[in-house]
């Protein structure tokens, strides 16, 4: 594909991802793709795109019950990576596919799914910095104990953070949870509590995600996180 092409792919799905970003503006928008419905052990694809990210988001991912069954896939906004999720989102398997990318392919991947018709269980915007982290979460029913567990790692790890979570297709009010940084050993924690969660989804496990020990170069920067069920 050449730049011209893939500057525009890349715009379309910048502002895709602004029509259901987290704030109140964007929640009328993200009810239209999230959806409450369950099933367990389905086939999982993880889709990563952020080398430090992919590393530390597929340590948790690994560790959970289904991570001997979940494929991962790098992703990009190449044509090629375009036709071929769409294929695997109209081939009528069940499916989960999770993730942790950038902004310009979350959009494009959410895009994709709701255009076909699958359901976006969990959408979660994401900012590091070496000493606390972000985390603006948007679930549905069959995600709700996600966005707890990982205000729960969090807070243990002693990181600092702050954590909304809004739900749908429920009167819950909002959660909001926030602490101070005591120690920065596990910065990287989230991401990996992160992977570990949403590959659990639909399975009955109550076990935890593996610690992640400090590394020289903490995972900074914006991501988005999804669970989606086709």
């Amino acid at each position: 594909m050449n730049v011209e092409r893939r500057t525009v792919l890349k715009g379309l799905a910048l502002s895709s991802l602004a029509g259901i970003a987290m704030g109140s503006s964007g929640l009328g928008m993200a009810h239209s793709v999230l959806g409450a419905r369950t099933q367990p052990a389905l086939p999982t694809l993880a889709l990563v795109s952020h080398k430090m990210a992919e590393s530390v988001f597929l340590q948790g991912v690994n560790a959970s019950p289904a991570g001997k069954q979940v494929k991962v896939q790098r992703t990009d906004l190449s044509l090629d990576f375009i036709l071929g999720f769409e294929k695997r989102l109209r081939s009528g398997q069940p499916q989960r596919i999770i993730g942790l990318v950038d902004d310009a392919s979350a959009a494009l991947i959410v895009d994709l799914a709701r255009s076909a018709g699958a359901r976006v269980q969990w959408l979660g915007q994401h900012r590091a910095t070496p000493l606390a982290s972000q985390h603006r979460l948007l679930s549905a029913e069959a995600a709700s104990g996600c966005a707890p567990q990982l205000g729960l790692s969090l807070n243990a790890c002693g990181t600092g953070f702050s954590l909304t979570e809004q739900r749908m297709h429920g009167l819950q009010a909002p959660l909001q949870v926030s602490a101070a940084a005591r120690n920065s050993v596990g910065s990287d924690q989230w991401a990996a509590t992160l992977g570990y969660t949403l590959a659990a989804l639909g399975t009955t496990s109550a076990g935890q995600a593996p610690l992640i020990a400090r590394r020289p170069s903490p995972l900074t920067g914006n991501f988005v996180s999804f669970s989606i069920e086709a």
